[in-house]
């Protein structure tokens, strides 16, 4: 789990510093979702792979880890919000090209990676 967090983290943060993310109101935020979800998935087969489950197992793996995942991005995002909207910086994180861009991009990854970790603890307790 901590090769993927790092590889997550590592990718989200390259591609905003990279420039690669687009700036468009759909086009930046699908593209960081999508990694979101690749990451979520990483999790749920490294799980199912590590513990040898069977097909079930790994259907059930891969549901919670991105159902947790998606449940942490709704908090965690709704957080982030409160917090940007008490600070002042002259207009959105990607126009600006803030540093806290990058911080934030790190945070939600992480955030996302270990709602997708609680998810599959929860399941692995009534296994």
């Amino acid at each position: 789990m901590t090769y993927i967090a790092l590889i997550a983290v590592a990718a989200v943060v390259l591609l905003e510093l990279t420039d690669l993310v687009p700036r468009s109101s759909v086009g930046g935020p699908l593209t960081l979702a999508l990694i979101y979800v690749l990451a979520m998935l990483a999790a749920g087969l490294q799980e199912a792979w590590s513990e040898r489950r069977g097909v079930l197992g790994w259907i059930v793996s891969i549901v919670a880890a991105v159902v947790g995942g998606f449940l942490a991005v709704g908090f965690a995002g709704m957080a982030m919000e409160s917090l940007l909207s008490r600070l002042d910086l002259g207009g959105s994180l990607a126009s600006t090209r803030h540093p806290l861009l990058f911080v934030l991009s790190a945070g939600m990854m992480l955030l996302a990676l270990l709602g997708s970790w609680i998810g599959l603890k929860i399941v692995n307790r009534f296994r």
